[in-house]
């Protein structure tokens, strides 16, 4: 199978939608003339023209707006922001306008739209851009929340996502943009509300999702050496849940880890582990245990940025704690 870079397989899916229905636009800061911050549209301004390739200014909170009223009349708008951070200056328009105009309108208003961008620390960014935001988003009924972590699952969500009649949360990982994966050339999508199992085990049920995907990857490799078997579960959608696949790893494995960037209160780490406290206690040999960021801004130095993420290290230590 062919090997795209998260990147391409974006920018695939971009260009497929728009192909496919004339009604969704990519609307945001240089998302034209310079083909993308990230260079995620590279491109898409020359195929499709600028009336469905939308320069703005650096107004979130405008792009954003007009992204929702575009939604309600029948568009399907694809906002980007350029960083997650940036979505700070947009939450009103997600959350209280996006997210409940069709319960507000009991249901006569659809809104179709989906907000993507990187989120997450990357290289030195420090303390405003570096900040993994899923939480706040999956706290609010009538979002949907995605977080791929591969090529494969960028195309097949993103297409997902742009076809949903609902607003969709779509974060992506600036790290990770080069990651490069086996995207087949047919069309496909992948459904939300399901998981996928990256490393089959039967000791340690781990959930994870992004970029400490590849890294519970790895440490499931290197503990398969020591005898301790590792069922990596990568969440991909945090909102709807794929509740089932975690049921079941949790009542075959008895042990359950939790691996985010994010910090750790009120974290969609802590509430899976209380979820999977209350329905699958019985099944349970340990606590369940959330590795996470630290409860701290993110520092400018390389070093102390390093020191604040979950580490191989860090989270192989812990899985031998909860193995013991």
């Amino acid at each position: 199978m062919r090997q795209l870079s998260i990147r391409e397989a974006l920018n695939e899916a971009l260009a497929e939608e728009m192909e496919l229905d004339e009604r969704v636009f990519l609307m945001g800061e240089e998302v034209g003339f310079y083909d993308g911050a990230y260079k995620v549209s590279r491109g898409l301004l020359e195929r499709f023209g600028e009336r469905r390739v939308v320069d703005t200014p650096i107004a979130e909170s405008g792009f954003a707006g007009v992204g929702v009223g575009a939604a309600m009349v029948g568009l399907r708008p694809i906002i980007e922001f350029m960083t997650w951070n940036f979505s700070l200056c947009g939450i009103d328009n997600i959350i209280n306008a996006a997210a409940k105009i069709h319960y507000m309108s009991a249901g006569e208003f659809d809104c179709p739209i989906v907000f993507r961008g990187p989120g997450g620390s990357v290289h030195q960014l420090a303390a405003q851009h570096s900040q993994s935001l899923e939480s706040f988003y999956a706290h609010i009924p009538g979002l949907k929340v995605i977080v791929p972590s591969t090529p494969y699952d960028a195309k097949g969500l993103l297409k997902t996502a742009i076809r949903d009649p609902d607003p969709v949360i779509f974060i992506e990982s600036e790290a990770m943009y080069g990651v490069r994966g086996p995207v087949p050339e047919e069309t496909y999508l992948i459904p939300f509300g399901s998981s996928e199992n990256k490393h089959q085990g039967n000791d340690v049920t781990v959930l994870c999702w992004s970029k400490t995907v590849p890294l519970c990857i790895d440490a499931a490799n290197t503990l398969r050496e020591k005898g301790i078997s590792l069922d990596v579960i990568d969440i991909r959608s945090i909102r709807p849940l794929d509740e089932a696949a975690i049921m079941e790893s949790v009542k075959r494995t008895n042990r359950v880890i939790i691996v985010e960037e994010a910090w750790p209160i009120a974290s969609v780490g802590s509430w899976l582990s209380s979820y999977i406290m209350e329905n699958a206690f019985d099944y349970l040999d340990a606590p369940v245990k959330v590795v996470s960021g630290l409860d701290h801004p993110f520092p400018y130095s390389k070093v102390l940025e390093a020191h604040m993420r979950p580490s191989q290290e860090s989270v192989i230590a812990e899985i031998e704690r909860l193995a013991a």
